[in-house]
């Protein structure tokens, strides 16, 4: 059985560290906290876990700190998490069977990252992850924004997923503070930091400069096939903002160069006809998202919503526009059986048992 040695860094994380630190505690076999500054009580929580604490001077590098945590590990497998992380039960057992049997000759292990749950405590997005990883590689982390680990060597996928559950939202200016430090020290930024800054510009509304930076990451040579496609998703949303439809739905239909359309395209193509109240080709491209197939092992970001829920709701609707009951209460529910307490699935199911209409 292999042995594991928990790496984190955290800053004011009162409210999550002891739910994320629960649910793990008994698979690894040494617990790095690497405080960033904290004020609260994250440390005192931490103290109930491990006397592995250290503090890291924040120096608005992600990558530095997690790094140092990494040096601080002493077992054979390094796994990393954050603080508004959880291991649900089920897949807890799946990790214990997994630190039981991992064969040694294993250098990366990719796990399944879960975000943004619904009602339902099901996940709107999941890619993979590298998460846990043989200490004696010296993998490093790179970056010091939304950074990541170059891996090699023998690297394996498992069905396990690390649950995000963010409770508080972050200061939504301190990625681009980070950015902004980087251009300030003369940074060159690479492919995936102009993506990741054209998106922190973009969640600031900064949309001008930000089209400009999604711009010239679509024309960098190493730029990854999977980020572009989100670039024009994002810039098709840019370019709605600024009232250019025109520009809109040409970006959406370059991420076709890249791939076979992508639900979230089709979708977005679906919207722009609604809008305009032709439901015809509404329902074409609708139906158009409910065919294509998520594919996370690309290591693509799919937002698992636009692959079913929305296009069956999207449907109803455009249904009843069309005056076909029949099929409108047929796509609703479908939904339903999604998102069964969706308001919209029961206000539109409410709808159709008041008029009294053999479905």
């Amino acid at each position: 059985m292999i042995t594991i040695s928990l790496c984190m860094i955290v800053k004011n994380e009162q409210d999550t560290l002891e739910r994320c630190l629960n649910s793990v505690k008994d698979i690894v076999d040494e617990i790095i906290i690497v405080d960033t500054g904290s004020t609260d009580k994250t440390k005192e929580i931490a103290k109930k876990f491990t006397n592995n604490i250290y503090d890291f001077e924040w120096c608005y590098d992600f990558s530095k700190a997690r790094n140092f945590s990494f040096s601080k590990a002493t077992k054979e497998y390094i796994m990393w998490l954050d603080a508004d992380d959880v291991i649900l039960e089920k897949d807890r057992k799946k990790l214990i069977h997994l630190k039981k049997n991992l064969d040694k000759d294993v250098d990366v292990v990719m796990l399944k990252y879960d975000l943004n749950l619904d009602e339902n405590g099901v996940p709107l997005m999941t890619f993979y992850r590298e998460r846990i990883l043989k200490r004696e590689n010296n993998y490093f982390w790179e970056s010091p924004i939304h950074e990541v680990i170059q891996t090699y060597g023998n690297i394996v996928k498992e069905d396990i997923s690390i649950t995000h559950k963010k409770i508080h939202q972050s200061d939504p200016k301190r990625n681009l503070l980070i950015f902004e430090n980087m251009i300030k020290n003369n940074v060159e930024f690479d492919a995936r930091q102009t993506f990741y800054y054209a998106r922190e510009l973009y969640y600031s509304k900064e949309y001008e400069k930000s089209i400009a930076q999604f711009k010239k990451f679509l024309s960098m040579p190493d730029a990854w096939v999977e980020n572009k496609i989100s670039a024009q998703i994002d810039l098709y949303n840019l370019y709605m903002e600024i009232k250019k439809e025109d520009l809109a739905i040409d970006s959406v239909l370059n991420t076709f160069k890249y791939d076979l359309p992508r639900a979230e395209a089709c979708c977005l193509l679906a919207s722009y006809f609604a809008n305009k109240e032709d439901y015809k080709n509404a329902v074409y491209w609708y139906k158009e998202a409910t065919k294509r197939k998520i594919n996370i092992d690309n290591g693509g970001f799919y937002i698992i919503d636009y692959y079913r829920y929305i296009p069956y709701i999207n449907l109803s609707f455009c249904y009843y526009k069309l005056n076909n009951l029949k099929l409108s209460y047929k796509y609703n529910e479908k939904a339903g059986k999604i998102k069964p307490n969706s308001l919209q699935y029961l206000s539109n199911k409410k709808f159709f048992e008041s008029l009294n209409y053999d479905f």
